[in-house]
């Protein structure tokens, strides 16, 4: 049986410093809230309950496209994304928002459908055209485009 899109998203991120994140929607249960410990560099650099993303530019809005799998998605052709990488996510709630570093939780929000353990991919392109724009003009929006797919991770 092949696996089906069960909910999908279509979100902006205000990205500031190079960073943005996907984390609880409340944040008050957390040990590491986004954005403490960002690392400079990491494409996705998962936390308990948060995933962090290095954008190629320092200041504009991000794309984001988020699906949720009822099981692993087919796997994308690398030749088509910049980055792309993997990581396990935790849900309390099973309620995610869009973080910034300037302006905090945002009003981008998405449903997993239920708590627990994800297993999460995240494809970003147009990275070379927003790093361009950062040294450039210095803002811009939709240049940088991220697909970031949730599944249930089998336990």
């Amino acid at each position: 049986m092949a696996e089906e899109l069960v909910r999908q998203y279509h979100l902006k991120a205000d990205v500031g410093c190079h960073a943005f994140g996907l984390q609880e929607s409340d944040d008050a249960d957390l040990p590491t809230p986004f954005p403490d410990d960002f690392e400079q560099g990491v494409f996705l650099n998962p936390f308990p309950g948060r995933l962090d993303f290095y954008s190629a530019g320092h200041t504009h809005t991000a794309l984001v496209d988020v699906e949720v799998w009822d099981g692993q998605p087919p796997g994308q052709d690398p030749s088509g994304w910049d980055e792309w990488a993997e990581a396990d996510f935790v849900s309390s709630s099973g309620e995610v928002a869009v973080w910034s570093m300037s302006l905090g939780r945002t009003e981008d929000a998405f449903a997993l459908g239920r708590p627990g353990l994800w297993r999460v991919r995240a494809n970003c392109t147009g990275r070379t055209e927003a790093a361009a724009l950062s040294e450039g003009e210095g803002t811009g929006e939709g240049v940088e485009r991220y697909l970031v797919q949730f599944w249930p991770a089998e336990v």
